[in-house]
């Protein structure tokens, strides 16, 4: 009994030293004795190789190990071009481990830089995976990275895959933003932390049923914590100059990842149209030929902030919250109208100009919050989101009519009011639960509500009094609720996989116009099956088809029943009666010897929706309104090659050629179209100098003439150099962009179906050179946790043209 009081004091000072925590130091340099910087460093336990710990050197070749429980461990020291270091390590006690020598591995140096800095294409059954993680790719912005993946063409801030824009997700979560918010967010966010881009061309049922293609960036993860950042300035001179500058910090602990990014640009962009109209008598000869030039500058000031925290509660449990946050306090639109109108000999009628000046502002503020739980088999993530958009127009318009020998006719005026404010709430649970390496079972639930809230007022200036114009004055209400539900089963075998999804959503809509005391409701029930099956009777050789049936539905500007005047004879109109799109998508298609892809494929569409010009011969005005088009059809056949000139050259090129039918009804009458077109584009990157320092990219896209909307659109040319260069021992990134090198973006367009007769040409402001700068700063070993959540409902919030 005596000794029970030091029993327990020896069993209290055992348990202290069993539960206590200790570190391990040390310093890694090269055979010369120089430091290396960002080396990594990875602690292992002996049985299974789990991960207990990682970092990365510092500056100095220094290295610490934090919260290290006794135990034996396998250290492991890896750096690119060296031969990785392993030793075993027995930790009962703080340890130094003092200096430790990486040598080069001199005679694999070309073969370990390959495997590190080239990007490699792999085409599966129902998507491409772009795998540029360490290359010399991920030197430069997320969009020069999306620039350089096969398939995807950036074209004046807006992505599209092959003539349709994508839906964006990070890491599988959609994002949050519209088209042009999108690219500068992607071009002031470092692409350092980038695995992958996977270009989803048959997403499955736990996308969106409204997701045709998707663009998902995959993001890597890593172990070391510490602080990282970067600043970046970009100089782009196009008609005018344009400046773009920002910043990025992430942080990382055991329990903390914080990313922040902040950016802003001052731009100003010219636009030129040319417009041709012929308007007709009863006997269908020219009546009148209208020609107008038309010189747009539109100036923005636009500041984006985007957070992301991620707190880990425990191994099992992880708790989300990210937010999107645009402004643009200064938004300034100016148009330059000057119109001729000729008679039915040729001669000169009369003209008018017009002076269009609009001072806009909008925010658009997006909210995240994530839960996710990971059971023993199985994941489960909870989502909820909250989006404010709100959209303030103020337009003045004046106009000036002279005779054909320079007599003033008149002066008209007017001034508008426009604003539109959105609000989205979306609240999801997804569940994955894998079967084994091989089966796997998703399912989940989505709910969202929109309501959506737009005024227009026009005042008509007579003898300097502003008077209210109540045919042009509306308020219109949206709502809009959806339940979507899903299931997705996969399975491999030897040579066999199958993915087969379905997914239900019910649509409840209620609009009401101030104007018209009209309401219009929609209630749908629709179903989204989405199949993939593929064969790989060699390994060489896979042989696949996809079938997905998928839903667009119209923007909410697209719905507002409003006349919004450009000039007295050019218009916007909404349309409140829009169908949602539907359509059919099929692929049979086979890849081989690694680098070969040939598809088929069929796409039948129902009402699909394209913004056209409608010529009024009463008012003499042209209205450019969203209209659903009764039936598209599409079908063509793909060739695709991706392979490698030399070590340090590669080439991906794609041709396709397709056949495009519209038709549709109007005025009683069946319009009927069609034409055939190619789409065609080639790749290059070049990875030069021992170092891998210099990338090289050469782009170039063709696509021919076709249809939209019953509109033939004339053929065009894509062109784009990039070249970038590290330097300050790779802290640093200089680069220098070229776009349309030979002047061929602008397009032409015209309709000519019944007594519509209208030509337009459009040269827009996508000839620039850009020099950018980027520099690094912390443990550039780190990768964040930047992701931009979003909802199908988001991608509505479209902005004119």
């Amino acid at each position: 009994m005596k000794f029970t009081p030091l029993l327990f004091l020896f069993y209290f000072v055992s348990i202290l030293g069993y539960s206590q925590e200790f570190y391990v130091t040390g310093k890694v340099l090269d055979e010369q004795g120089l430091p290396i910087s960002y080396a990594n460093v990875i602690l292992t336990t002996k049985p299974d190789s789990t991960i207990v710990s990682g970092a990365s050197t510092n500056d100095n070749g220094l290295f610490t190990l934090n919260s290290i429980t006794e135990g034996g461990y396998i250290l492991k020291i890896t750096y690119i071009g060296y031969k990785e270091v392993t030793k075993e390590v027995s930790i009962s006690q703080d340890i130094d481990l003092g200096t430790i020598i990486l040598q080069e591995e001199a005679q694999n140096l070309d073969e370990i830089s390959l495997v590190y800095i080239k990007p490699t294409l792999k085409k599966e059954a129902d998507r491409l995976i772009f795998n540029v993680e360490n290359s010399a790719l991920v030197e430069g912005n997320i969009l020069q990275v999306l620039k350089s993946t096969p398939g995807v063409l950036v074209i004046n801030n807006n992505i599209s895959v092959k003539n349709t824009s994508p839906t964006v997700y990070i890491n599988d979560r959609k994002v949050n933003i519209s088209s042009s918010e999108l690219t500068q967010l992607l071009e002031s966010s470092s692409a350092n932390n980038i695995k992958s881009v996977e270009v989803i061309t048959n997403p499955s049922a736990k996308y969106d049923a409204s997701s045709g293609v998707v663009l998902n960036i995959v993001m890597s993860k890593n172990l070391v914590t510490g602080y990282s950042g970067n600043i970046f300035a970009n100089y782009e001179q196009g008609v005018f100059p344009r400046y773009t500058a920002g910043m990025n910090h992430f942080f990382k602990s055991e329990k903390i990842n914080f990313y922040a990014n902040y950016s802003y640009s001052d731009k100003k962009e010219n636009r030129d149209d040319v417009e041709e109209l012929n308007y007709f008598d009863d006997n269908q000869n020219i009546d009148e030929y209208w020609l107008s030039v038309t010189n747009r500058n539109k100036w923005t000031d636009t500041h984006n902030l985007n957070l992301n925290l991620d707190y880990t509660l425990n191994e099992n449990n992880t708790l989300s919250f990210s937010s999107s946050m645009l402004f643009n306090p200064y938004y300034k639109y100016k148009k330059l109208n000057l119109t001729n109108v000729y008679d039915t000999t040729g001669a000169l009628d009369f003209y008018y100009d017009s002076n269009n000046l609009e001072d806009d502002s909008k925010h658009n503020l997006a909210f995240d919050l994530d839960y996710e739980h990971q059971f023993t088999k199985g994941k489960l993530l909870l989502s909820t989101h909250f989006t404010d958009y709100d959209y303030k127009q103020n337009q003045d318009v004046i106009s000036n009519y002279f005779e054909q020998d320079g007599t003033f006719l008149e002066t008209t005026a007017f001034n508008t009011i426009n604003n539109q404010h959105t609000k989205i709430y979306t609240a999801k649970a997804d569940y994955n639960l894998p079967f084994s390496e091989t089966e796997s079972f998703e399912t989940g639930l989505k709910t969202s509500h929109i309501e959506t809230n737009s005024a227009s007022l026009q005042y008509d200036i007579i003898n300097g009094q502003e008077i209210l114009n109540p045919n042009n004055t509306d308020e219109f209400d949206y709502k809009e609720d959806i339940q979507a539900a899903y299931v997705n089963y996969s399975k491999d075998w030897e040579q066999w996989s199958v993915i087969l999804g379905l997914r239900t959503e019910q649509t409840n809509i209620k609009s009401r116009s101030v104007l018209n005391d009209q309401t219009n409701s929609q209630d749908y029930l629709e179903w989204f099956p989405s199949t993939s099956f593929t064969f790989k009777p060699t390994e060489n050789l896979s042989i696949y088809t996809n079938y997905k049936r998928s839903i667009e539905r119209p923007n909410y500007q697209s719905l507002n029943p409003f006349r919004i005047y450009f000039n007295d004879n050019n218009a916007l109109v909404g349309n409140p009666y829009l169908k949602p799109v539907i359509l059919n998508h099929i692929v049979l298609g086979t890849s081989f010897l690694d680098h070969f892809v040939v598809e088929a494929y069929f796409d039948n569409t129902k009402d699909n929706i394209e913004v056209i010009p409608i010529q009024d011969y009463n008012t003499k005005t042209l209205f450019f309104t969203p209209v659903n088009i009764n039936k598209t059809i599409e079908y063509g056949f793909d060739f695709q090659v991706y392979f490698d000139v030399t070590k340090q050259w590669s080439v991906d090129f794609l041709t396709s050629i397709y056949n495009i039918e519209e038709e549709t009804n109007a005025s009683g009458v069946t319009i009927n179209q069609n034409q055939w077109s190619n789409y065609s584009y080639l790749l290059n990157d070049l990875t030069l100098l021992e170092d891998r320092s210099l990338n090289i990219n050469f782009t170039l896209y063709y696509i021919g003439k076709n249809i939209q909307g019953f509109r033939i659109v004339e053929d065009r040319w894509f062109s784009s150099f990039s070249i970038s260069k590290s330097i300050m021992g790779k802290k640093a990134v200089i680069s220098l962009t070229a776009e349309d090198l030979f002047n061929t973006q602008d397009f032409s367009y015209s309709t000519r179906y019944l007594n519509q007769s209208t030509s337009i040409f459009t040269n827009i402001d996508n000839r620039f050179i850009k020099l950018g700068f980027r520099y690094n700063f912390g443990n550039s070993g780190l990768k964040n946790n930047s992701q931009t959540n979003s909802t199908e409902e988001r991608e509505r919030l479209k902005e004119k043209i």
